[in-house]
């Protein structure tokens, strides 16, 4: 008896084709790269997802959704890694491999009327610009979105044009800069500054804040003593991430492997863990 083997795809561990259809300059070391299926799409990706995307002949690493339209994927990457730097100068036309949709990804209050606290540091933005715009898109039931933003340069901001979208689609949004250029008219310094400018009521709101690691934490604990349960916050956390399928251990943080339970996960089960010094 013969037995013929059947080749079945699994787009976890398969690179799917995409090729890049539009790059946009967002900062001299950033840019959205906008990719398209070359033959079937993965499957469809929520907001705090990530992929993991191949540059050939260089290697793979793990990207956050900063935007989907149909099948259409947008990346945000900055160049500071021999992979990210060949992703990032990629033009229009040129072909990677992507993985996933991997994850957990952020959480809408399943109530009506909740307020909505995004909080963002830096590059931190981008994996939050698919929520802002989900929440925009539906404000009867999330109510008017608070979007605090923190960067280290006017120049390093992120997203400009939909910023001003933003506003105009009723959100809220304040801005703050670490180090501030001589036009610059704004807040100067942390994030956690602002948030006493927020509109939100703590008590009756969800957060969501992604940036680097000590700015999460030092938001988390201000939003807690403001008054917002822990519960109600939730936080994107990294980790070196190499399989995306929790099989090669390098993301795990505490009982988490952070490719499969996270990247996305609520502040009560992250505040303990990242209390915890890693040696």
């Amino acid at each position: 008896m013969s037995v013929t083997a059947t080749t079945v795809h699994r787009p976890d561990l398969v690179p799917v084709p995409y090729r890049v259809a539009e790059r946009t300059d967002q900062s001299p070391d950033t840019a959205d790269i906008v990719l398209d299926p070359v033959g079937d799409p993965l499957p469809p990706f929520v907001p705090g997802q990530f992929a993991m995307v191949y540059a050939f002949g260089v290697g793979d690493i793990p990207l956050s959704l900063s935007g989907t339209d149909g099948h259409r994927l947008t990346h945000t990457i900055r160049a500071v890694g021999a992979i990210s730097r060949a992703l990032h100068g990629l033009r229009p036309g040129a072909t990677v491999g992507v993985r996933g949709p991997f994850g957990v990804g952020w959480e809408l209050p399943a109530g009506q009327g909740a307020d909505l606290l995004i909080v963002a540091g830096g590059l931190g933005l981008a994996p939050l610009r698919p929520l802002i715009r989900a929440a925009l898109a539906a404000p009867r039931r999330h109510g008017r979105p608070t979007v605090l933003i923190g960067t280290r340069t006017p120049g390093d901001l992120l997203c400009a044009r939909d910023i001003d979208a933003w506003r105009a689609a009723g959100a809220q949004v304040e801005i703050t800069v670490d180090r501030p250029d001589d036009a610059w008219q704004g807040d100067v310094g942390v994030v956690t500054g602002l948030l006493g400018r927020a509109e939100s009521d703590p008590r009756n709101a969800a957060a969501f804040v992604c940036g680097p690691e000590v700015m999460m934490r030092a938001t988390a604990r201000e939003l807690v003593h403001r008054g917002l349960a822990p519960g109600r916050i939730q936080v994107s956390l990294e980790r070196t991430m190499h399989c995306g399928t929790g099989h090669c251990g390098h993301c795990q943080l505490g009982p988490l492997l952070l490719c499969r339970d996270g990247p996305v996960v609520a502040w009560h089960r992250a505040e303990p863990l990242l209390a915890v010094r890693e040696l």
